[in-house]
């Protein structure tokens, strides 16, 4: 076989490869969407997105999805708060002050996290975290917001902080002897040099981590509880749409009725939510590459 053959082989499988990823994608899209249609077309689509009720498994049916968002924007917004700040901030020691032999070491003990199970993080929420808050906090219920938030913010703070680091990393070196050569500290030249540089980097690394928040299910799904309301107190059961695809996807509601129908839904907002949220990730990072290349 020559080479130019191979080469041709080669190049096929590749494509092949290519098509099937675009494919299944596209035929996810598909199977959402039209699943969806049909579901609106019972509901109407104002009813669905500005409902503050949502019982579909209930004899008196509302689908309002408001309070499925809510509780997964304070679900996402507990883990954000404890992310972004230790995500950014061991990403700051790592870049600026850690020496190379101790990076290559603590950065890959830093990403274990990211490689353990979410349903071993859920039953570490509900199992350890929620007693120890109910200590501190009494009238913590069993099944909250706060405590699945935490833990969910634990385990993105690798992809924050990997991101974030790679950001830094990239900045040129002649910016920090400029600011040494000024005579600011490493401490001044950290945060008033690399970071504001490496902007656009690290904003991309937030989106992203926000949008593996949006998307987490077993987490939510063991700890948060499963009653949907319209509330921002972490303190009581809630329910997010992941949560509530798998409590439905159970195997106890019969195929083609409405309230089946309603995963589809729900799954379609939850795509378009983490789409949107991708799509700026992606263009603020073309951004920082094109003014670091």
């Amino acid at each position: 076989m020559s080479t130019r053959t191979l080469e041709w082989i080669v190049e096929r499988v590749l494509l092949l490869c290519a098509l099937l990823s675009v494919l299944t994608t596209a035929g996810i899209i598909g199977v959402l969407a039209v699943e969806t249609f049909a579901f609106l077309r019972v509901v109407p689509v104002l009813d669905f997105l500005t409902g503050t009720e949502w019982t579909p498994l209930f004899s008196s049916q509302k689908f309002g999805v408001l309070p499925l968002i809510a509780g997964t924007m304070l679900v996402s917004a507990i883990a954000m708060v404890v992310a972004l700040p230790m995500g950014l901030l061991s990403a700051v020691y790592l870049s600026e002050y850690a020496p190379n032999n101790l990076r290559r070491v603590v950065k890959p003990i830093l990403e274990i996290l990211a490689g353990v199970p979410t349903v071993v993080y859920g039953y570490f929420a509900l199992t350890f975290v929620t007693p120890m808050l109910q200590q501190v906090f009494p009238t913590l219920s069993g099944f909250n917001a706060l405590s699945p938030g935490l833990v969910m913010g634990l385990m993105i703070m690798p992809l924050v902080s990997s991101l974030s680091e790679d950001a830094m990393q990239a900045v040129p070196r002649g910016l920090r002897e400029g600011s040494y050569a000024l005579g600011a500290t490493r401490m001044q030249t950290a945060l008033k040099v690399v970071v504001p540089a490496a902007f656009s980097g690290i904003t991309a690394a937030f989106i992203l981590a926000v949008s593996r928040a949006i998307g987490e299910t077993m987490i939510v799904a063991i700890a948060a509880g499963q009653q949907p309301r319209l509330t921002g107190n972490p303190f009581v059961p809630i329910e997010t749409m992941t949560a509530y695809i798998v409590q439905v996807s159970l195997g106890d509601t019969p195929q083609g009725t409405i309230e089946y129908r309603t995963i589809f839904a729900v799954g379609m907002l939850l795509f378009v939510m983490t789409f949107g949220l991708n799509l700026i990730s992606t263009w603020l990072r073309e951004r920082f590459r094109e003014e670091y290349a």
